[in-house]
């Protein structure tokens, strides 16, 4: 654990941030006052960075003996309608009360003086995020199989909510999710982008003049894949908790399966700036395929449409990492030295991909 600054990540007080050409994500003095207000621990502070996040930023704060993890959105300026941790905090402690595997909600920063943006403070879980390594305990062809039908049996349960009643009716209409799911990423190319990709037009008007009938309303996850989940420390593969719940809202459920199977790992398949979690590629892992006929079988839904949704995941995802390259090439990421500068081929593979699932590919090479 880190104790000390560490450049423009961590300073101790703000006044040494006033040299700096990007704000600190962390304040140690103002995060310590924090915790003090809030009774958690004794004495100085303790962090880590943790996780793959490439906008919100997390890290593990241990102060005597408490551990507690802290998420906050990246630095400002923050597009609008995004980043929003109190929003994020409150759909997981709603969900909590439905039975999701969620981390415990400690406290919510709303002062953007503390560390100029909001924040939460959760608990500290005790399990294993599946990356670049499997795990020895889940590593057997058995539990590989374990663990890939236990992410698809947490999706069917998440989207086999009752959403119609409660606090849970409160985070967002499903009607009309999709048409405002290609109106509003569309509209973010233009501020999120400095180059010309003409690409996302054309699978914009495909999206938009090809929109399914949703079958039905659920909570939409909106980042629903392997490297969100914490796996519980023993077997047999279990989920711990589901994560980053920045975008989740009600809407379609096919949305977050389309998201899953388009950016899953799967051995022959080409590689994409999503692939967080490659390891899905070796055997005993199922594949997309085996993947949507879990949830097919569990949910009863017609997945005719599933190419739909999954040209939308990846065009979405182009949009939304095309930020993540501005933001890059603004010098705002001044740490990314590698995620960043992919994003300058990877954005339009990521479009090739999208339009391979809408069958446009022979468009988009022309």
């Amino acid at each position: 654990m880190h104790t000390v600054p560490d450049g423009v990540e961590v300073v101790t007080t703000w006044d040494e941030s006033r040299h700096l050409e990007s704000p600190p994500l962390l304040v140690v003095d103002a995060v310590t006052a924090f915790l003090e207000a809030q009774g958690i621990g004794r004495g100085p502070l303790a962090w880590q960075r943790i996780g793959d996040g490439h906008s919100n930023v997390t890290y593990l704060i241990e102060r005597g003996g408490d551990a507690v993890v802290l998420r906050r959105g990246p630095r400002p300026p923050l597009p609008k309608s995004t980043h929003d941790m109190v929003r994020e905090a409150r759909i997981q402690k709603i969900l909590h009360g439905h039975g999701v595997p969620v981390p415990e909600i400690i406290a919510v920063c709303e002062d953007e003086s503390v560390l100029g943006v909001p924040f939460y403070l959760m608990g500290r879980l005790n399990g294993t995020v599946i990356t670049d390594a499997i795990p020895s305990r889940l590593s057997s062809i058995e539990q590989r199989g374990s663990t890939s039908k236990a992410v698809v049996d947490a999706l069917v349960a998440l989207h086999s909510i009752d959403v119609t009643r409660g606090e849970l009716a409160s985070l967002g209409s499903p009607d009309g999710y999709l048409r405002r799911q290609v109106d509003r990423f569309g509209g973010l190319w233009e501020v999120n982008t400095t180059r010309n990709l003409t690409a996302v037009e054309w699978i914009a008007d495909w999206l938009a003049r090809n929109l399914p009938v949703s079958q039905a309303a659920s909570v939409v996850h909106g980042d629903y894949r392997i490297g969100n989940l914490m796996f519980a420390p023993q077997t047999p593969s279990r989920i711990l908790a589901i994560l980053d719940w920045e975008m989740a809202t009600l809407g379609d459920p096919l949305a977050d399966l389309g998201y899953f199977t388009a950016t899953y790992s799967e051995a022959g398949i080409l590689t994409t700036p999503l692939e967080l979690t490659p390891v899905t590629r070796a055997p005993g892992y199922l594949t997309r395929q085996q993947l949507a006929e879990r949830y097919r079988d569990r949910m009863g839904l017609d997945l005719t449409p599933l190419p739909w949704y999954q040209t939308l995941a990846l065009w979405k995802a182009a949009i939304f990492c095309e930020a993540i390259y501005t933001r890059w090439r603004r010098g705002e990421r001044p740490n990314d030295t590698t995620f960043g500068p992919s994003l300058e081929t990877g954005v339009p593979r990521l479009l090739e991909m999208a339009a391979q699932h809408a069958g446009l590919a022979s468009s988009l090479r022309a």
